[in-house]
């Protein structure tokens, strides 16, 4: 099977290389859209073709992070401001462009275009129709390689301290559960079967342990990820001396990556934060066959609310709420 796999993934990958080198040697037959920012112009003559154009965007998926992407640019109009490439009215002008453009995501009134391959480009784009041609102004010394890492790092770090908030909502809920039902004793369990009599509460603190210690974890990623890359520029540094010490602070972060092509190339606390959700959830399905289980022998019973039934077998009752958890921790 996973030679077969392999096979299929080779045949498609030969077939999409086949592809565009079909394209490239074509008369350009159909055109895209190169989009106003980063299109036309330097050594570019042509459109992009359509294809190339659906394959490269990314738009359905960075344009979550919008929010964190009008931040990072509005600090970044602010330090450009004050090393002399924006005057203070053009400043003004930019971050309240950047304020409205955020006003229509909130509003779900934000229309994507043709060429908006990005949330960067997308933003911009948007910008320079509110404001006129200034709007370009905003992205001088800047590439979209230190936008993508500025707004990935926000975005994460947001992400882990909501994580955070809601961890301590289940341990706050548990332990209070655990110590209003402390003279509850059940079955404590070896290979299966009934081994010795302990306490529920203690059963149910004994997977909390193990949650407090997911978010020790997760509490020491975010130093890591939670360090200001902007103003690396495309891979070496800003031309024009931006203070990155300001564009961290403005931004919330801890403090400025060290080496301007190790910023635009890190994707380490992206990878930790996936391997941390891979434990955590290894963690939650434990916890899910647990219940499953005693829920089956009686010592526990699902609320209505969580449960199933079955379209022929009325007196069932399915803990699918549970299942469907381990279901998704295992993918």
């Amino acid at each position: 099977m996973f030679l077969a796999t392999s096979c299929n993934i080779a045949i498609y990958s030969i077939t999409l290389i086949l592809l565009i080198l079909s394209l490239t040697t074509m008369s350009e037959q159909a055109e895209g859209s190169r989009g106003g920012l980063f299109g036309t112009g330097g050594r570019f003559s042509g459109q992009v073709d359509p294809v190339m154009e659906k394959f490269n965007e990314s738009i359905n998926f960075d344009k979550r992070m919008w929010s964190q992407d009008l931040r990072g640019s509005i600090a970044y109009a602010k330090a450009t401001q004050k090393v002399g490439i924006l005057t203070e009215e053009e400043r003004d002008t930019i971050v309240a462009g950047l304020e409205k453009v955020g006003e229509e995501w909130t509003a779900g009134t934000f229309e994507l275009k043709a060429g908006d391959e990005d949330i960067h480009t997308a933003n911009e784009r948007r910008l320079t129709e509110i404001i006129g041609p200034l709007g370009g102004k905003l992205h001088t010394g800047r590439s979209r390689n230190d936008q993508v890492a500025t707004d990935t790092r926000l975005w994460i770090v947001e992400a882990e301290r909501d994580i955070l908030k809601d961890i301590a909502t289940l341990l706050g809920a548990s332990a209070e559960f655990a110590r209003e039902h402390i003279d509850v004793l059940m079955a404590g369990y070896t290979h299966l079967q009934p081994a010795q009599p302990i306490r529920f509460a203690h059963w149910l603190m004994s997977h909390m342990a193990a949650i407090q210690r997911d978010a020790q974890r997760l509490t020491e990623l975010i130093p890591r990820a939670n360090q200001c890359p902007l103003g690396s520029g495309a891979l070496a540094g800003n031309a024009f001396g931006v203070d990155r010490e300001f564009l961290a602070k403005e931004l919330g972060f801890e403090g400025v990556t060290s080496n301007s092509l190790d910023s635009v190339c890190d994707r380490d606390f992206v990878a930790e934060f996936l391997l941390w959700h891979s434990m955590f959830l290894v963690h939650l399905s434990q916890m899910a066959e647990d219940l499953i289980i005693n829920n089956m022998l009686k010592c526990v019973d699902m609320a209505d609310a969580y449960a199933t039934g079955s379209s022929l077998m009325p007196q069932k009752k399915n803990p699918d709420a549970l299942e469907l958890l381990r279901g998704k921790a295992g993918v």
